[in-house]
């Protein structure tokens, strides 16, 4: 196995992020529909290369971390929100949405964060024992929040306390 490292996004990775996140999009984490034909930009004014943390393994993007101040007010800055995270198929299990979830949580760390906070979908049972490994802890349910393919799904809202 090879290691994987983490760094900030460029915007020379744009292709290559918009191609793992339409490969890996699912009702599973998804509340968006379903990215068609002709695709749009990855990059925009909301979602910045300096906002993601990339994984590369074996010399190839693997996976991304979207992280980034839930709000622009001075009262909220001491909080991070994690507002995306996504694996590439063909690296799933070889511990990069964990690595990435360390670095995200050490760079909001080192950014004076005291909180650092995420939604996840209820019936997304994998990503709820990552962050719940990673030290999150539910701290609020949106019930029946999201209508997804003709069931209704919980939101979960999830945060950890930094050190």
């Amino acid at each position: 196995m090879s290691e994987s490292f983490v760094r900030t996004a460029v915007f020379a990775d744009e292709e290559q992020l918009a191609v793992i996140d339409r490969r890996t999009w699912s009702t599973l984490h998804a509340v968006t529909p379903r990215p068609q034909s002709p695709y749009g930009r990855f990059f925009d004014d909301r979602h910045r290369p300096e906002d993601l943390l990339v994984a590369e393994n074996a010399g190839q993007l693997a996976g991304f971390l979207r992280m980034v101040p839930p709000t622009a007010l001075p009262c909220n800055a001491h909080v991070r929100q994690i507002q995306g995270l996504a694996v590439d198929i063909w690296a799933r299990g070889r511990g990069i949405a964990r690595t990435l979830m360390d670095a995200a949580c050490a760079q909001a760390a080192d950014e004076g964060a005291r909180r650092i906070t995420l939604r996840v979908l209820g019936h997304n049972a994998p990503a709820r024992r990552l962050y719940e490994s990673a030290g999150f802890e539910v701290e609020g349910v949106l019930p029946e929040e999201f209508l997804l393919e003709g069931k209704y799904v919980d939101d979960v809202l999830m945060g950890k306390k930094l050190n």
